[in-house]
């Protein structure tokens, strides 16, 4: 059974600014969760970051991410961000969003 997929507005806004083609690859990618939800690693505490409970996986010759929260009661896959890997940036804007939302 499919998961649904939500964003959050800022995930939503980093998925539209991606180019056309990796925006398809995302989505195959984003796909591919929607069904398997666990096929995503589980990111822990790294480099100071804290995102326990989440998980990642990636596109784009595993140069960008897509950092997502498996909801099982709603049966929701929400997207927290999408991004490039380097320096962690992605990871580091996903920790200040979760700041924000706690």
């Amino acid at each position: 059974m499919a998961y649904k997929v939500e964003f959050l507005p800022e995930a939503a806004r980093e998925f539209e600014a991606l180019d056309g083609s990796l925006k398809k690859v995302a989505v195959r990618q984003i796909d591919r969760i929607a069904e398997r939800p666990e096929l995503g690693e589980p990111l822990g505490k790294r480099m100071g970051i804290d995102l326990t409970g989440y998980r990642k996986t990636y596109f784009g010759k595993k140069g960008y991410r897509i950092v997502y929260e498996i909801q099982r009661k709603k049966l929701v896959i929400l997207i927290i961000g999408i991004g490039k890997r380097e320096r962690a940036e992605i990871y580091n804007e996903v920790a200040r969003r979760l700041g924000q939302l706690r």
